[in-house]
């Protein structure tokens, strides 16, 4: 088949998946045309069956701002004629789907299927709000098929979205032979080292927007320390940034936690830590605490979303209200200062990776979806 994926390539959850879906499809035969502004960061080395497609933006008087959706509906349709693609995959309802659907009415409709992945703020955030709703649900209504990352967001865009489409859930991924815990540094493995060292290291990655509650992060972590060696390492930027900065420096955690921004390879970070924190308010699946699991990282975090379908309670961490900060405290500590039962969390976090959310089992879903739109099966 050949596949046109439409994403955001920036560090964010739908752009990593939309990314390793598209080397995954690349790497069982398929042909993958990645159409962005850039070129997604993951999207690293050499494919023969793997194209990207810059949208280029020229600057137009007449214009406030570049029309970028306009210039990605132009690439896309010029795509779809050119390689003949069969199916285009948008990731977000907003702008990629739309922009799919306006792309295929240039072409025409019978040239190429469209499937739309919902990730979550894309419906609990952009659709939800009162600009964007129709247009959201008719980008939704408008595609071959449509899929969330988890059954708490299938069932909250029948709530938002008054529609007759059917979602299927098809979970987030990862590759459990790449995330992999660490032999005498990570997960289990390193209980022994971690013992002897006795400083611990706790670790959050996100996009620090608001929704990520970064300063709860910060508190958990105060806590923590206070009764155990330990040091907070943090992954990411956005407009949070500043106020979890000064957070530390009013809580004089200074010399103990790490701001390391954006980082393009995150696994060597989730094998050097202990727990994974995700305080979050809202959280549709949790990407990254999904590959904390995979490396053997126990994962304490709010009991939101999707979160509960990815983080098994009391097994493979802890889920909390959001804003239980003491709460949260307590749990990181139950961990980290009895070893047995570390033990026990961190095996069953990498068996739960392993054994629900490896990519052989999900590409091959996704690979059934584009063969049943298109009409092979």
């Amino acid at each position: 088949m050949k596949v046109g994926i439409l994403c955001y390539p920036s560090h964010g959850g739908s752009g990593v998946v939309a990314t390793e879906l598209g080397k995954y499809l690349a790497g069982r035969g398929h042909q993958v045309h990645f159409i962005n502004y850039q070129q997604p960061f993951r999207l690293r080395g050499f494919n023969p069956r793997i194209y990207y497609h810059e949208v280029e933006l020229s600057p137009y008087p007449l214009f406030k701002y570049p029309p970028y959706t306009l210039a990605l509906v132009n690439k896309v349709a010029a795509v779809i004629r050119e390689a003949g693609l069969d199916i285009i995959h948008a990731h977000y309802a907003i702008p990629h789907s739309l922009c799919a659907y306006l792309a295929r009415e240039l072409v025409g409709r019978d040239r190429v299927k469209i499937i739309t992945t919902l990730h979550g703020t894309d419906i609990t955030l952009v659709g939800s709000d009162p600009s964007f709703r129709e247009i959201t649900t008719f980008s939704i209504q408008e595609s071959d098929a449509v899929t969330a990352v988890s059954r708490s967001l299938a069932e909250e865009t029948s709530r938002i979205f008054s529609i007759d489409t059917r979602v299927e859930v098809i979970y987030n991924f990862v590759d459990t032979k790449l995330y992999t815990p660490k032999p005498g540094a990570g997960g289990a493995a390193g209980e022994g080292r971690r013992q002897a060292q006795r400083e611990r290291v706790l670790l959050h990655i996100s996009n620090f927007r608001p929704v990520k509650r970064v300063q709860d992060v910060i508190r958990v972590f105060a806590r923590v320390q206070a009764e155990v060696p330990a040091r907070l390492v943090m992954v990411g930027d956005g407009i949070e940034h500043f106020g979890a900065a000064q957070l530390v420096r009013e809580l004089g955690l200074k010399e103990k936690v790490s701001f390391l921004g954006n980082q393009d390879d995150v696994l060597p970070l989730l094998r050097e830590a202990d727990l994974f924190l995700l305080p979050s308010e809202k959280e549709s699946f949790g990407l990254a605490a999904l590959e904390a699991m995979a490396c053997g990282l126990p994962v304490v975090a709010s009991r939101v979303g999707g979160v509960p379908e990815v983080v098994e309670e009391g097994v493979s961490g802890y889920l909390y209200p959001v804003g239980d900060v003491a709460g949260m405290a307590a749990g990181c500590l139950a961990l980290l200062q009895e070893g047995e039962r570390y033990r026990r969390f961190s095996l069953a976090a990498r068996e739960g990776a392993v054994e629900r959310f490896d990519s052989g089992k999900i590409i091959p879903e996704y690979e059934r979806l584009y063969a049943s739109v298109i009409g092979k099966i």
